[in-house]
């Protein structure tokens, strides 16, 4: 099912599809903030603006998925809570991993890649090289 924009989440769908990773940013407290509204999560300010990250995370949590929903063929098995850099956590996949605990060590160092599926450009995360 192919994700349907609105006006709060367009600019997150339109920096996806030029391959960049974008989140809120309060601009009175500074603060990142992740899933997008109009008002800040932690001071409640309605200044914010839609800012490139670095793309660079740690895996919190995972589950692996054998049985994925019915009509949703994900990329990868492994569905991963992620913390960027910046603050906030994604639910995302991992990529270019294999579905095994033991190549899943938490705080394991990520990085954004995308990847077209069902019709949209969606961030996923896989491993950090180097």
């Amino acid at each position: 099912m192919k994700p349907e924009p609105t006006p709060e989440t367009a600019p997150y769908w339109e920096g996806a599809a030029q391959g960049e990773l974008r989140i809120q940013r309060c601009r009175t407290c500074g603060r990142h903030y992740f899933y997008p509204r109009p008002f800040c999560r932690y001071c409640g300010g309605e200044g914010v603006e839609w800012v490139a990250v670095s793309g660079r995370a740690r895996l919190v949590s995972y589950v692996i998925s054998h049985r994925p929903v019915p009509g949703h063929e994900p990329l990868s098995p492994v569905i991963a809570l992620v913390e960027l850099d910046e603050g906030p956590r994604l639910m995302t996949n991992l990529l270019g991993v294999d579905p095994d605990p033991e190549k899943l060590p938490l705080d394991m160092r990520l990085t954004v890649t995308f990847a077209e599926h069902q019709g949209a450009v969606l961030p996923y995360f896989e491993p950090a090289k180097g």
